[in-house]
C-alpha cells in the first residue's frame, strides 16, 4: 500500500474510531419495573424485597402492573413493608421512583372484551389503587403484555393520562404491536384522539432464537445502536419482571446490555427526556395489534362463552336498575353490581386467556373463570328478577307480560315466554301492541312455552295482555319438505334450503328484500354452515358434508321455525340447529359436537417434539382447524370487523400464518362482515365468544370452530366433552353501516327481557321510556347511577361524526358532558317538550365515546 493510501485509511479509521466513541458516549434508557399480583404471581414478603432492593439501588426506578387487590395482600402480608412502600410512592412527581403504569383491575388483554369492560377495567383499578395510594397519579399506559386495542387514546385521554407505551418486549408470547416509526408518534384512535407514545420502534425487531422476546427487552447494544442510526436521540427499553423475580435491577444480568443505559420512569422520559422531540401521527387500528391465542381450543372457548355471557348479562341488569331507579325511585344495587363487576373483570385477567390450565387457588385459571362469571351472572339475574316488576300493577285478573329494551331504540322482536300453569297456548288470547289481537305460537317439547311477537319502545319497557280465549289466526313463516328430503324454510326476510345429502349444509339463502338474492356461492367447495377440518390421527380432512344428515323440523310457525340436523364428522356427532323467525333479519344457528375420544384436530405436528423456541406453532395454522364455513355470493369482498368501539377495515389478503414472526390480526370479536360495494350487499357473522376467522381470496369465510393438540408451553389443549358454539348472519343492503350490523349485533347481544304478571287488565302506565335518541345508530353501552347522578355512556358506532336529539324522561334538574376521570367537559342546555320529557341535543366524532351525567 502507498503512503498516501496508508494515510487516507488512517485518517478513515480514526473518523469511524471518533463516531463509534460518540454513539458510544449517548445515553440509552430504560424502564425496568414488575407484571402481575395476588393472582398471577405476588409471592408473601415481595412488598419487603422491593424496598430494600430500591435501597441497595439508588439509581433504580420501578414502574408498577401490579393488579390492584394485590395492596390488600400487601397490607395484610407484610405491613411495615408495605408502610415504607407507601412511604416511597407518595413521590408521584418526576423525580420520584416508583409509576403506576398499569392499573386495570384484571390485566385484560383489552382486544378481546368489550368497550365498557376496557373502561371498567381502568376506572375500578384506579380507584383501588387510589385507596391505598391517595395521590396516586396514572399518566402513562404500559403493559408487559399485548394489552392493547385501537381505542385506547381516547379512553386514555379520557381518564387523564398523557401518554402511552406500544412495546411489550419482554412478553410477547400472546403477541405485539407492529414495529412503526421511530423515537415517538401521536398514536392516534379511531374517534381522532391522540396520544403521545412510543412505540414498538421500526427497527426493533423480534429476537432471535425466542418467540416471546424483542430485542428492546434487555437495551441490548444492537438494539440501541440500531436505533441511535435511525435517528432516535433517546432509545429507551423495558422489561416490566414478573412479581416474584428477585432479579432486582433487570439490566444487570444483561450480558449485551449497552452502556450507558439509564434507569427512568415513563413520566421521567417523556416529561424530561424526548419532550421536545417530534411525534409525527400514526393511525393505528385493530390489525397492528398481532395477538394470537391457542384459537379453537375448547378450553379457551368456555372461557370466551363464560365471558361473554357474563358481559351480555351485567349490561342488561345494570341498565334496567338504572331504569327502575330513576323513573320509579327503586333503590340502586350499588353493592351488588360492585361486587358483579368486580368478579368479571378478574375473569378478563390475561393470564386466565394464554394460560387457562395453569393452576391458582386449587383450581385452574379456566375453572376459576366459571366461578367468577357464574356469580356475575348470578347477580344480574337477581337483579333482573328484582326490577322487572317493579312498581308494576298486578291486582286485576288476567295474565301480563312485561317486556323490557335494553338498546337505544325501539324493537320489534319475537320473545318466549312461559304460560301460567293450567294455560294452553291454543286457549290463549294475546293482545299485542296497541290491544290488538297478536299472533301466538306454542313451541315443541313438553313444557308450556310459546313464542310471541312484540315491540319495545327505546330504553324503556312495554305491558301486553294474555287472557284466556281464541288465538289469533295468522300466516307467516313455515316449513316444507322437498321429494328429495331437502327442506324449505320460508319468512319474510328469507327462502332458506337444507340439502340432508350434503350433511344438512343450506344450500340456498334468498334474500326476499334483497330481490330474491341468493346469498350461497357455487364453485367455493364448500356449503354453508359446513364443518371440515383435519384430523390428524387419520391424516386426512373430514367435513359434515362427507355423509347424509337427518333434518327434522321442531317448530314450524307462523312466528318461529326452527329445525334441527344430525349428522357426523368422521365418527363424531354432530347436531346443528337453524332458526329463523317472521320479521327477522337474523338466522339463529347453533352447533354441538359430541366427541367421541380425543381426537387430534389441527395442522400435522412436526416430527420433532415441542420446543418453545421454534418459530413455526401448528397451532397458529389455521387452515388445519375445524372450521365452520360461509361461502357468500360475493363477487368482491370487502371485510370490516369489530373491535372494542372500533370497526376496522381489514388490510389483509389472506388471514393465514403458522409462525409466531408473522402473526396477523384475525380476531373475531363480536362479529365480521363481507361486503361487495358494486352490488351493495353484504352479509354479517355474529360469534358468541372471542375467537378466529381465516379467509383468503377464493376461499370462504371461516369460523374457527376447534383445534386439539399442543399448544402454548407444549401443553395438550385437549377435548373433554362436547363443544358448543352459537352464531348468527345477518344478509344485508350495502355495508356494514347502512346493514346497520353493529345495532343488529347488539340486538343479537342483549335480548329483549320479559317478565310474566299475574292478574292484570289494563295496560295503563306500563309502557315507559327512560331514554329516546332520535333517527338510532347509537348504542348506550352502560347505564348506572353513582352519588346519585345517573351516569348514561353514549357510543356513535359510525365512520361519521352525527349529531342526535336526546329525549329523556325522568325529572331533569341538569345534563352535562364529562370524562371518564368525572371532571366536567360542558354543560348540555335542553328544555322540556309538551309531553314534560327533557329533549337537548348533542354530538358525538366517527366512533366517539361520551358519558352523560344528569342531575335528577
Amino acid at each position: 500500500m502507498n503512503p498516501a493510501a496508508r494515510i487516507s485509511l488512517l485518517c478513515l479509521w480514526a473518523v469511524t474510531l471518533a463516531a463509534a466513541r460518540t454513539v458510544l458516549a449517548q445515553t440509552a434508557y430504560f424502564v425496568d419495573g414488575y407484571h402481575g399480583g395476588f393472582y398471577g404471581h405476588y409471592p408473601t414478603n415481595f412488598t419487603q424485597y422491593m424496598v430494600d432492593a430500591l435501597a441497595s439501588h439508588p439509581a433504580w426506578k420501578l414502574g408498577l402492573e401490579i393488579e390492584p387487590e394485590t395492596w390488600e395482600f400487601a397490607r395484610s402480608d407484610t405491613p411495615e413493608a408495605y408502610a415504607s412502600f407507601k412511604a416511597l410512592a407518595d413521590d408521584q412527581s418526576t423525580a420520584g421512583r416508583i409509576e403506576f403504569v398499569n392499573p386495570a383491575y384484571g390485566q385484560s388483554y383489552l382486544w378481546n372484551i368489550s368497550g365498557e369492560s376496557v373502561i371498567q377495567q381502568l376506572a375500578r383499578g384506579m380507584k383501588t389503587i387510589r385507596q391505598h395510594f391517595p395521590d396516586a397519579r396514572f399518566e402513562t399506559y404500559s403493559s408487559e403484555e399485548p394489552c392493547f386495542t385501537s381505542a385506547l387514546p381516547g379512553i386514555l385521554d379520557s381518564f387523564g393520562f398523557r401518554h402511552a407505551v406500544l412495546k411489550n418486549p419482554n412478553t410477547c408470547w400472546g403477541g405485539y404491536t407492529r414495529a412503526y416509526g421511530h423515537e415517538l408518534v401521536n398514536w392516534v384512535g379511531p374517534d381522532g384522539s391522540a396520544i403521545r407514545t412510543v412505540p414498538r420502534y421500526e427497527v426493533e425487531s423480534l429476537k432471535p432464537g425466542s418467540t416471546w422476546e424483542t430485542i428492546a427487552a434487555a437495551n441490548s447494544t444492537n438494539y440501541v445502536l440500531s436505533a441511535l442510526r435511525d435517528g432516535i436521540q433517546h432509545p429507551v427499553g423495558m422489561c416490566l419482571q414478573d412479581a416474584g423475580w428477585r432479579f432486582g435491577p433487570w439490566l444487570a444480568r444483561a450480558s449485551q446490555a449497552y452502556a450507558p443505559s439509564e434507569y427512568v420512569t415513563w413520566r421521567q422520559y417523556f416529561d424530561e427526556i424526548s419532550r421536545a422531540d417530534p411525534a409525527p401521527a400514526w393511525n393505528f387500528d385493530q390489525e397492528d395489534v398481532l395477538v394470537s391465542l391457542v384459537w379453537g381450543s375448547q378450553i379457551l372457548q368456555r372461557v370466551a362463552r363464560n365471558v361473554r355471557r357474563a358481559e351480555n348479562q351485567i349490561a342488561q341488569a345494570e341498565k334496567l336498575a338504572t331504569f327502575a331507579s330513576a323513573l320509579r325511585r327503586a333503590p340502586f344495587p350499588s353493592a351488588r353490581l360492585d361486587d358483579a363487576w368486580r368478579t368479571l373483570l378478574l375473569s378478563q385477567h390475561h393470564d386466565c386467556w394464554i394460560v387457562p390450565y395453569n393452576q391458582r387457588f386449587g383450581r385452574s385459571w379456566a375453572e376459576n373463570v366459571a366461578l367468577w362469571t357464574s356469580s356475575t351472572c348470578q347477580a344480574s339475574q337477581d337483579i333482573l328478577a328484582a326490577f322487572s316488576a317493579s312498581g308494576i300493577s298486578n291486582n286485576l285478573s288476567g295474565a301480563c307480560l312485561w317486556v323490557f329494551n335494553t338498546l337505544p331504540e325501539k324493537r320489534h322482536e319475537c320473545v318466549a315466554i312461559e304460560l301460567p300453569q293450567g294455560w294452553s297456548a291454543g286457549q290463549t288470547e294475546f293482545m299485542g301492541e296497541g290491544g290488538r289481537p297478536a299472533p301466538l305460537q306454542a313451541l315443541a317439547g313438553d313444557s308450556n312455552q310459546v313464542v310471541l311477537r312484540v315491540a319495545a319502545p327505546s330504553f324503556g319497557g312495554a305491558g301486553y295482555l294474555l287472557r284466556r280465549g281464541q288465538a289469533a289466526a295468522f300466516t307467516g313463516a313455515s316449513v316444507a319438505r322437498g321429494a328429495n328430503g331437502a327442506v324449505r324454510v320460508e319468512t319474510d326476510f328469507y327462502s332458506l334450503v337444507i340439502d340432508p345429502a350434503r350433511g344438512g349444509v343450506i344450500s340456498k339463502l334468498l334474500a326476499r328484500k334483497l330481490g330474491d338474492r341468493d346469498f350461497v356461492a357455487e364453485g367455493q367447495g364448500a356449503g354453508l354452515n359446513e364443518l371440515r377440518g383435519y384430523f390428524t390421527d387419520a391424516g386426512q380432512f373430514y367435513s359434515t358434508a362427507d355423509t347424509r344428515a337427518q333434518v327434522e323440523v321442531q317448530d314450524a310457525g307462523p312466528l318461529r321455525v326452527s329445525v334441527k340436523i344430525t349428522s357426523h364428522i368422521a365418527s363424531h356427532p354432530v347436531t346443528q340447529w337453524i332458526r329463523l323467525e317472521q320479521g327477522e333479519p337474523r338466522v339463529d344457528l347453533q352447533t354441538r359436537i359430541d366427541w367421541q375420544g380425543n381426537p387430534g384436530i389441527g395442522a400435522p405436528p412436526p416430527a420433532e417434539k415441542f420446543q418453545a423456541t421454534d418459530d413455526h406453532k401448528a397451532f397458529y395454522d389455521d387452515r388445519f382447524k375445524l372450521r365452520l364455513l360461509f361461502p357468500w355470493a360475493l363477487t368482491r369482498r370487502v371485510i370490516c370487523k369489530d373491535a372494542p368501539f372500533a370497526v376496522t377495515q381489514s388490510h389483509l389478503t389472506n388471514t393465514y400464518y403458522d409462525r409466531w414472526s408473522d402473526i396477523k390480526n384475525n380476531v373475531l370479536l363480536h362479529w365480521i362482515d363481507c361486503a361487495d360495494p358494486e352490488a351493495k350487499i353484504g352479509a354479517a357473522l355474529m360469534v358468541d365468544h372471542t375467537t378466529s376467522y381465516s379467509t383468503a381470496e377464493g376461499e370462504p369465510l371461516a369460523l374457527t370452530a376447534q383445534y386439539s393438540g399442543v399448544g402454548l408451553w407444549g401443553r395438550d389443549y385437549s377435548l373433554r366433552g362436547p363443544t358448543e358454539l352459537h352464531y348468527a348472519i345477518l344478509p344485508h343492503r350495502g355495508g356494514w353501516q347502512e346493514g346497520q350490523v353493529w345495532t343488529e349485533a347488539d340486538r343479537w347481544s342483549e335480548p329483549l327481557l320479559t317478565h310474566e304478571l299475574p292478574k292484570a287488565e289494563t295496560l295503563a302506565g306500563l309502557r315507559q321510556s327512560l331514554l329516546t335518541i332520535e333517527g338510532g345508530g347509537w348504542e348506550i353501552p352502560a347505564a348506572f347511577i353513582q352519588d346519585g347522578k345517573i351516569f348514561v355512556r353514549l357510543f356513535n358506532p359510525s365512520t361519521q361524526a352525527k349529531e342526535k336529539t336526546i329525549r329523556y324522561s325522568a325529572p331533569l334538574q341538569h345534563v352535562e358532558w364529562v370524562q371518564l376521570n368525572g371532571e366536567q367537559l360542558r354543560d348540555i342546555p335542553w328544555r322540556r317538550d309538551s309531553d314534560g320529557q327533557a329533549v337537548f341535543s348533542t354530538r358525538l366524532p366517527a366512533f366517539g365515546v361520551g358519558t352523560l351525567r344528569i342531575t335528577p
